[in-house]
């Protein structure tokens, strides 16, 4: 391995994918350019995110800086931070890790099963301005937004959550019957969402059990996005459709949701996996898998 290659680690939760850089000891500075390419599909690792692990400078287990595949930097990924939980803790040999990041400080757990790991969420931001919205909506539970002819929309009144990322959510009888990579990016870009925001579109398929796809701004279409999961079964509690504790399955699989009553927070749990070692050559970008075993 040559000075300028950087070792890397390809994960996924529910096909939510990461190329994760240990920057701990060594720096990883990417530009925004850079990442971009690394996470083009075609030509790059390829990913959803891209997340850089540094010291804390809290002194907690690792900080987590994270990127979309269009190079922009967000504040929270829950799929990613149950992944990155997972590595810390076989590293330490421990049950759980407690990471930092832009949004706040997160804990992850170990669970009976190695790969799957529970992440404390925190509580979910519920007022108009924490959102952020462009405007006052005393209720979010269903603000005023539409996609269609005024007298008969496509999609309309979503509710809107932050856990970490905006997200609105639109619970419809059957998400197969919208195209969501048609709308979304007219969504995620509507004026009302300052930020951009994570769509959501959900139906709920049984007590307490919801199906859902995600349109993850700065990504596009995913297979899974834990936030999304989060702010799905906020949603739905708060609007009486489904208890506190419900399954939430994305076309990558299904994640459990339990909205604490005793402190407010939301509890993620899911299922995490290695892809591959790999390293990167930070000067072409050129990039190859470590031979199997290798770390």
């Amino acid at each position: 391995m040559t000075a300028r290659e950087i070792p890397f680690v390809k994960m996924n939760g529910l096909g939510n994918d990461f190329v994760v850089f240990d920057a701990r000891e060594e720096p990883v500075r990417l530009s925004e350019k850079q990442i971009a390419a690394i996470g083009d599909r075609q030509s790059g690792i390829g990913f959803d995110q891209m997340i850089i692990v540094e010291p804390s400078p809290l002194g907690l287990d690792a900080f987590m800086r994270i990127y979309n595949r269009d190079g922009s930097q967000v504040d929270a990924c829950g799929n990613a931070t149950r992944c990155i939980g997972r590595l810390v803790m076989e590293e330490r040999d421990t049950d759980r890790a407690t990471i930092q990041t832009n949004a706040g400080i997160l804990k992850a757990f170990a669970t009976d099963d190695e790969i799957r790991v529970t992440v404390d969420m925190g509580k979910p931001r519920l007022e108009w301005q924490d959102i952020p919205l462009a405007e006052e909506f005393r209720d979010t539970r269903a603000i005023e937004l539409q996609i269609g002819p005024i007298d008969a929309p496509v999609l309309h009144s979503p509710a809107v959550v932050n856990m970490g990322n905006p997200h609105a959510i639109f619970f419809v009888d059957d998400i197969e019957a919208h195209d969501l990579a048609r709308f979304g990016p007219l969504l995620e870009h509507h004026p009302v969402f300052p930020e951009r925001a994570n769509i959501t579109l959900a139906q709920i398929t049984g007590e307490n059990e919801i199906r859902a796809i995600v349109w993850e701004r700065g990504v596009g279409l995913t297979r899974a996005c834990g936030t999304a999961a989060c702010a799905t079964g906020v949603a739905a509690a708060r609007k009486r459709l489904t208890g506190r504790s419900v399954t939430v399955t994305l076309p990558g699989g299904p994640l459990h949701i339990e909205w604490r009553e005793s402190d407010d927070h939301v509890m993620m749990t899911g299922d995490t996996e290695v892809e591959f070692f790999g390293t990167l050559d930070a000067d072409t970008l050129a990039w190859r898998r470590a031979e199997q075993g290798a770390a």
